[in-house]
């Protein structure tokens, strides 16, 4: 039976990787000088080879590709560039400027790191004191760092999940409201998917480097975090992590609007192993694998192989052929169960951010028919964050993940309103 299903696996993942070759076809991109990368402290020789070689394939542009030549300070702008002529071209809003920011940040072991995101400014002038900021982070969902929105924007280049990342279309009604949007790549260099620690100091490191490199125009700019599925995650991550990451920042962000969003990641991997969704959940544990290197040592040789395949670079929805058998995540494993495995109960209790109260006002949206993040994540957000006695705001409503985005969507914008524009601070719990 094993043998069989491990045949089954290797014909999918091995025509899986034959279809992404086009999409991976950066493999060739010029390396603009950059020494090695340096592996994590700890890892084993043998490891480190195989930990290099699953990294994402370099870009070709420096400014996503360099690592900075000494150790940058959280939110310390070690670069920025206007690509404005780029990404006016792919808004269906009339913008200002795109300017794009590369500052310091810290990585899920909180050593030195590098991010990178787009403050994008509306056409319109704000009548009202300082412009508000819109932190949304996008679905980004892939492995290759051709797939960041940062990338798209700063060389227009075609992305399938364009339209998604619009979806809730956050970003557009945002400037249409006059509000400037900040858009993180918050995978950060080793495309990190779904890693909260890297995405929340990456957010976080965002709002510091955008206050600093901006100018007094935003100076006492209100800041709020909007995301949803993928996105949603990382400004959960943020949330929750920034009373001890970036207190200073308390007085900065007003609220965050949190939709569609896991919380437990073991629930989930349970939920994805070996159905359809097992594309996203080994995506996922591959990813992981550059921030967490102790994976390496619990992968097989299929394991290994894939894991350094085109399969580093895919984005997005692509993610779907590698599951469309059905594959289990113990096939790619030295463990027969890997979800049961002491590895995996470690990198479970390192990426729980429950437990915690928000800072700031919470503004919870998902479906209830969501067969990929089930609702009692939200439900779950929402008691706990009402019992610390955050101001929360729940709203469900019918529909799928994709089709549920946009059925929950509306009230956010109003919410944003309150807390970004009218300086209202909600106060009690509300269910919708």
């Amino acid at each position: 039976m094993r043998r069989t299903r491990w045949g089954t696996a290797m014909i999918g993942v091995c025509c899986a990787a034959m279809l992404l070759s086009p999409v991976s076809a950066v493999s060739a991109a010029p390396r603009h000088g950059l020494a090695d990368p340096v592996p994590p402290r700890g890892l084993a020789a043998e490891h480190a080879k195989l930990w290099r070689a699953i990294l994402p394939t370099p870009a070709g542009d420096p400014f996503f590709d360099a690592w900075p030549t000494r150790a940058a300070a959280a939110g310390e702008v070690i670069e920025h560039r206007d690509v404005s002529v780029v990404a006016v071209a792919q808004m269906p809003v009339p913008i200002r400027q795109a300017i794009q920011l590369k500052f310091g940040t810290r990585d899920s072991a909180g050593a030195p790191s590098f991010g990178t995101a787009t403050m994008l400014v509306p056409a319109a002038d704000w009548q009202d004191g300082d412009r508000p900021v819109v932190v949304h982070s996008l679905p980004i969902n892939s492995m290759g760092i051709r797939c960041t929105p940062g990338f798209h924007m700063a060389h227009g280049t075609p992305d399938a999940m364009t339209g998604f990342n619009l979806v809730p279309p956050a970003t557009v009604q945002a400037l249409e409201r006059g509000y400037a949007v900040l858009i993180p790549d918050h995978e950060g260099p080793r495309m990190a998917y779904a890693e909260p620690r890297v995405a929340g100091h990456l957010v976080l490191d965002g709002v510091r480097a955008a206050r600093a490199a901006l100018g007094p125009a935003f100076d006492d700019s209100r800041y709020a975090l909007v995301g949803y599925s993928g996105g949603g995650l990382a400004s959960y991550a943020a949330t929750m992590l920034l009373p001890e990451y970036a207190p200073e920042l308390r007085s900065v962000v007003t609220g965050a609007a949190l939709g569609g969003i896991m919380t437990d990641y073991r629930r989930i991997a349970r939920l994805f192993d070996g159905r359809i969704e097992s594309g996203i959940l080994l995506s996922v544990v591959l990813a992981f694998a550059r921030e967490h290197p102790a994976i390496l040592g619990a992968m097989n040789e299929l394991g290994a192989f894939v894991a350094s395949s085109p399969v580093k670079d895919i984005c997005g929805g692509r993610q779907a052929l590698l599951g469309a058998v059905g594959v289990p995540l113990e096939l790619f494993s030295k463990y027969d169960k890997p979800l049961d495995s002491d590895l995996a109960d470690r990198i479970f209790r390192d990426v729980d951010l429950r437990g915690r109260a928000s800072p700031v006002p919470l503004y919870l949206f998902h479906a209830v028919n969501d067969p990929w993040i089930p609702v009692a994540g939200a439900t779950d957000l929402y008691r706990e964050q009402c019992g610390f006695g955050v101001a929360a705001t729940l709203r469900l409503s019918p529909g799928e993940h994709l089709i549920g985005s946009l059925i929950t969507f509306p009230g956010v914008m109003d919410w944003l309103d309150d807390v970004l524009k009218h300086g209202v601070v909600p106060v009690g719990c509300r269910r919708h």
